[in-house]
């Protein structure tokens, strides 16, 4: 669905689950866009939770933000919500998704709590090394972004037709340097399709989306993380790639009124299938537990 926004922009929003349940509004990562991941919507419904996705601008059918910061996110979700009708909402997202749903914690009125999956840490903070474990295509990407616009639209829209075209199985080949054993194999099956149709929907039209995700990451976020006050949980795998361990041992000491869970041995992709139940009830349960 298209929604138009009060500033004329269109944003392509997805809507699933049953119709009276509370929204849970997932952050997609870096690449990606409104297309849900079928394992998140199936856990989600399960839930009685109604699933919104949506395409960050410049990704698939949302137009072009140029310039946005992480924190722009907000008013765009909640034009999203109140197209729906809805007050209340879980917010959760996963990778370059995260920073995305730590805003929403921090501004979004009506936030009951909020669940980051592997979330990409600040490239600000000054006892953080944001790239040290990342893979080399992520050293590339960022050294790239770090140089401008120029230069990471050059090196983006050499990586666009690889992952535009790609299969599930090839996904493999174009993320090599950033996919542990563990994340290999969690790209077979539906997962890998899952991913491949989120990749080809986001680059549909171009690289815009990925490149402002890249240069707002590299930017002040716009909020600061003791403004958020909703239940947070956070999860993290000690063996990823692409957003490395160290990220989350930081919100860990950053964000000290979260809960956060270090996995040994999980990746990036492997971490939310294996664990996404536990992830959705803690998500719930301390809510509901005051209801």
């Amino acid at each position: 669905m298209i929604l138009t926004l009060a500033d004329g922009r269109q944003l392509d929003y997805r809507v699933s689950g049953p119709e009276g349940g509370t929204p849970l509004v997932f952050h997609h990562g870096t690449p990606g866009s409104a297309v849900p991941v079928r394992a998140i919507e199936r856990a989600a419904h399960e839930r009685g939770l109604r699933l919104i996705t949506f395409s960050r601008p410049g990704y698939g059918g949302s137009a072009r933000k140029p310039g946005r910061r992480v924190v722009d996110v907000v008013a765009d979700t909640a034009e999203v919500l109140a197209e729906l009708g809805a007050s209340e909402s879980y917010v959760a997202g996963w990778s370059g998704g995260g920073p995305h749903t730590l805003a929403c914690a921090a501004r979004l009125d009506g936030v009951k709590a909020a669940l980051v999956i592997a979330g990409v840490g600040p490239s600000t903070a000054t006892d953080l090394d944001f790239l040290a474990g990342m893979g080399q295509d992520n050293l590339d990407e960022f050294g790239a972004a770090a140089a401008g616009e120029h230069s990471i639209r050059a090196y983006l829209d050499a990586a666009r037709p690889g992952l535009q075209r790609a299969t599930a199985a090839e996904l493999i080949a174009e993320l090599a340097s950033l996919l542990p054993e563990i994340d290999r194999a969690a790209l077979s099956d539906e997962y890998g399709e899952d991913m491949a149709s989120g990749f080809h929907e986001a680059l549909r039209v171009g690289v815009d989306g990925w490149l402002d995700d890249d240069l707002a990451f590299l930017d002040d976020w716009g909020f600061a993380l003791d403004e958020i006050t909703v239940p947070t949980s956070l999860w993290q795998g000690t063996a990823d790639l692409m957003v490395p361990p160290s990220h989350g041992e930081w919100f860990a000491t950053h964000l000290s009124q979260a809960s956060v869970t270090m996995l040994e041995g999980e990746g990036h992709l492997s971490l939310a299938l294996g664990e996404l139940d536990r992830m959705l009830d803690g998500l719930v349960a301390p809510v509901r537990g005051r209801d």
